[in-house]
This record gives structure tokens, sequence and C-alpha cells, in this order.
């Protein structure tokens, strides 16, 4: 079984986590399971929907595949050295993901040293604050390592996971279930264009 951490820290924006873990999860029948992954018991969303985390953050070295949600409190998170320890990511081993301001936690960490990223524009003053250049693009992947912008491009996260793990077969499929009635063609191959944009902008 590949198993995904959606990690989900207090304040957290509800698009990032939930569509990102829904879309993921229409592959559970083949082996591939993303969970809301939390520091605490429970999180609040910057909504003020508060939910119980599906695991703990000691889950995530054993996850295959993590996804760094953003939310109102990513500054505070990156400016916390013990919450960063609680994330010990291996891109060596692990496919590794952010939404929006969750580029700032990859930054911290230094998986983007020589790596563009994207974010969203509230978002991106702080990330180039923290050396990191920023594209104006809803995705970029390099390697193990991918960031995207903007909530609803959670999607794209969601679909290069499926594709990394289970081949673009099952990300279309996935793709297409969620997608709107009478759009779904269009959606598919729109995600699947901007799939491949990314990795072009990461290989030059």
């Amino acid at each position: 079984m590949t198993q995904v951490a959606v990690v989900t820290f207090d304040g957290f924006n509800e698009l990032d986590s939930f569509v990102a873990a829904a879309i993921v999860n229409r592959c559970r029948r083949d082996g591939l399971t993303a969970y809301i992954t939390t520091p605490t018991p429970t999180v609040t969303s910057m909504n003020g929907v508060e939910i119980t985390g599906q695991r703990a953050f000691d889950f995530i070295p054993e996850a295959d595949v993590v996804l760094i949600g953003s939310g109102i409190r990513t500054r505070d998170v990156v400016a916390d050295d013990t919450l960063l320890a609680s994330l010990p990511l291996d891109p060596g081993r692990q496919l590794v993901g952010s939404q929006c301001s969750g580029a700032l936690v990859l930054a911290r960490l230094g998986l983007l040293t020589d790596l563009p990223a994207c974010t969203d524009a509230t978002s991106r003053p702080w990330v180039e604050a923290a050396g990191v250049e920023v594209l104006d693009a809803p995705f970029h992947t390099s390697g193990p390592i991918a960031t995207a912008g903007g909530c609803m491009a959670s999607q794209y996260l969601a679909a290069w996971t499926i594709t990394r793990t289970l081949g673009e077969a099952a990300a279309r499929a996935a793709i297409d279930y969620v997608a709107p009635v009478g759009e779904k063609q269009s959606t598919v191959e729109h995600v699947f264009r901007v799939l491949r944009a990314g990795e072009r902008v990461a290989t030059g």
C-alpha cells in the first residue's frame, strides 16, 4: 500500500487539504490512500472548521508521499523549530509536494535550494524573502519535489501524486471522476497540460 500524508496545520485552508486528499483517495482500491496528518489531535481551519486528524506527525516518516498544505499560520509554523523538527522529510525516499504557503515550509527545511517554486499571490513575497524564485505558474516539479500555487491547484498536486505512484491512466481516471459534468474531457486534458508544462519548466 502507498500512503500519502496530507500535512494540515492549525489555520489550514480547507481546499488545500480536502481536495488533494479526496482526489488521491479515489485510488484507494488501487492501494493509494491519503490521510489528513496533523501536529495535534484536532486542528481548526482558517474558516473555523474543526477536524480530527487521521494520522499524527509520527506517521510522516513512513509515508511514501508528503503534501504540505497551506493556511493562515504558516509563518508561525516556519518560525517554530520544534514543529519543523517533527517534519523529517526525505526526498530521497519520498515524493514531497507543497500547496501555496506550504512552499515556505519546504524552503525553511532546505528543500528548495536552487529550485524555483509555485505559491499563491499572498505568500509570494514571503517565499521570495526566503530566497526562492517564484514562478508565475500553477505547478512546478523537479524530481521528487513539486509545488503548486493557488487553492484550486491542489488538483495538480493530486494528479502528480497519482501519476508518480500509480501511473497516468489512474490519475486521468481520478480527475475524470471529480471533473464537472460536460467538462470532463477538457478538465482532464487541462490538468495534464499543466503537469507537462511544470515538468518542462523543471527541465528548462
